[in-house]
């Protein structure tokens, strides 16, 4: 009988991790797969931990070739595997034991070309979240494709997916020799696919090897490793100029935002100056060929970062990666220019420095300016509704802010005064007192106006954190709505039923109201 699925694993010189990798294949919940193993001439002894698992499981099976790197190691697999779906995995991660019933479970109910699911890293310190998968896959998304959701060029990696065997032969999918061959397979099939499906289920853990290891993770500075990031970069680009041009210029924003990160810090970290010249040849008329649609849509740190790199400029470019990893740029002093249409310039490093010649928009945080304002705690004690929180505008300096709070009635828009203390950098703690609220019917939202030196303000509603913690008396009159977990925060009164059971007032229907809040 034909396996359902088809996990391609190929290895090299893998030895401390094989192990774990089959045993996790091995222990699946979905238990007609076939694991077809591809030895691309490892010399470590990593062959006998395979040959075991092909001796004691029908459902593993070795085949060896010269060692040509992982692309042409899948091809191999890929014509061997007999399962109606494949999947990918690299022979020192490990896969979820739920992990592949659920992504053939999805594709065998919707029809689905691909479904892929979440990603966390392995490190030394336990599992972490993976940068690049992050909140892609924060909820479920079925059958929506990769020109509806463009957040899906940064799902560049093969192996957090299950793939239709169908759809894979029908348009000819296959992976490139070298490093970063899923980039180029990975867009090649979003853009092909009908219909995709994203599920909010961790279906893949990527270890993060210890300092010292062979990884193209670990080699990722070395300039050959830049040189084939950039060419499978550019044959994605290729791809896209010719299959779906829309999508090019979310591709480029992330390779700035990424790829171009990562280069950036090789250059910087280079102390050999013939290697820092390698990479500036590969990286700048690289970064060069962005489209400028997408470079004005970056964040102007970046901007700046993007445009130090094309022009060489790698003691400035450092310092300001120094002052953005510091949290420098994040805390900006903010200048405004112009009379008025005025603007809004970052005092970055060398904002003004004529000597340089730098251009102006590279400073330009105006599209960026933004306030953030939460509360992160709700207590009712001594009579009255006590808020914790903060408000701020990103991306100023907020040591010196001012803050003004108020609620506004839901209903008749009235503005009701509350008491409240304010902290530097932003935080507050506000007080409502029922009596305050007895003309009214409620519910009522929090607002708050900050202003920072210079004349920057900004004014908008308060919303809660996601888990914002409550507590203090279960008889309270007010409770902040558990609706919405990062919804904005509103007031409503709470009635209480015969018997003592809270319930929040003005609800269709009634649901019991938890301590204190």
């Amino acid at each position: 009988m034909e396996p359902l699925l088809s996990v391609i694993v190929p290895f090299h010189d893998v030895a401390d991790y094989l192990e774990e990798c089959l045993a996790s294949l091995a222990a699946q919940s979905l238990t007609s797969i076939e694991v077809v193993m591809v030895d691309d001439g490892s010399l470590d002894g990593c062959d006998a931990i395979a040959k075991g698992y092909a001796a004691r499981d029908s459902r593993f099976t070795l085949v060896r070739c010269a060692n040509q790197g992982p692309g042409p190691a899948r091809n191999l697999g890929i014509g061997l595997a007999t399962g109606r779906y494949l999947a990918f995995a690299d022979a020192d991660d490990v896969v979820p034991p739920d992990a592949y019933r659920a992504l053939v479970d999805s594709l065998e109910a919707t029809g689905s070309d691909i479904a892929c699911g979440g990603v966390r890293r392995i490190t030394s310190e336990g599992e972490a979240p993976s940068p690049l998968h992050a909140r892609l896959f924060r909820r479920i998304r079925q059958r929506t494709h990769i020109t509806r959701y463009q957040s899906l060029m940064r799902d560049r990696t093969v192996w957090n997916k299950v793939y239709r065997r169908s759809f894979w032969t029908e348009h000819g999918l296959a992976f490139p020799a070298g490093l970063y061959e899923d980039a180029p397979v990975a867009i090649a099939a979003h853009v092909h696919a009908s219909r995709v499906d994203l599920l909010p289920d961790i279906v893949y853990l990527w270890r993060e090897r210890e300092e010292g290891g062979g990884s193209i993770t670990q080699r990722r500075s070395e300039p050959a490793n830049v040189a084939q990031r950039v060419a499978a970069l550019h044959a994605v680009q290729e791809f896209l100029d010719e299959h779906a041009p829309g999508l090019r210029p979310a591709l480029d924003g992330m390779i700035a935002t990424w790829d171009l990160g990562i280069v950036a810090a090789a250059v910087t970290a280079a102390e050999d100056p013939d290697a820092r010249a390698r990479l500036l040849d590969l990286a700048a008329p690289f970064a060069g060929g962005l489209r400028e649609e997408a470079v004005r849509e970056l964040p102007a740190v970046r901007r700046l970062e993007l445009h130090l790199l094309r022009q060489r400029m790698v003691d400035e470019l450092a310092e300001v990666r120094r002052a953005r990893h510091e949290g420098r740029t994040a805390q900006a002093h903010v200048v405004r220019r112009g009379r008025r249409s005025y603007r809004w310039y970052a005092a970055y490093p060398y904002f003004g420095d004529r000597t340089r010649k730098l251009p102006p928009d590279v400073f330009d945080v105006t599209d960026e300016i933004a306030l953030r304002a939460r509360v992160e705690r709700a207590e009712y004690r001594d009579g009255r509704l006590r808020l914790d929180g903060f408000a701020y505008i990103t991306p100023v300096e907020n040591s010196r802010t001012d803050l003004r709070l108020w609620l506004v009635e839901i209903g008749t828009r009235a503005q009701i005064p509350i008491d409240y203390a304010t902290e530097p950098g932003g935080r507050f703690s506000a007080e409502v007192n029922p009596a305050a609220l007895a003309d009214g019917e409620g519910p009522w939202r929090l607002h708050v106006e900050v202003v920072v030196p210079g004349g920057l303000r900004r004014r908008g509603r308060v919303r809660k954190v996601r888990l914002m913690a409550r507590d203090g008396d279960p008889d309270a009159p007010l409770a902040v709505e558990e609706s919405r977990p990062a919804g904005p925060c509103r007031i409503r009164r709470v009635r209480r039923e015969a018997g003592g059971a809270a319930q929040e007032a003005g609800k269709d229907s009634a649901r019991t109201v938890s301590r204190g809040g």
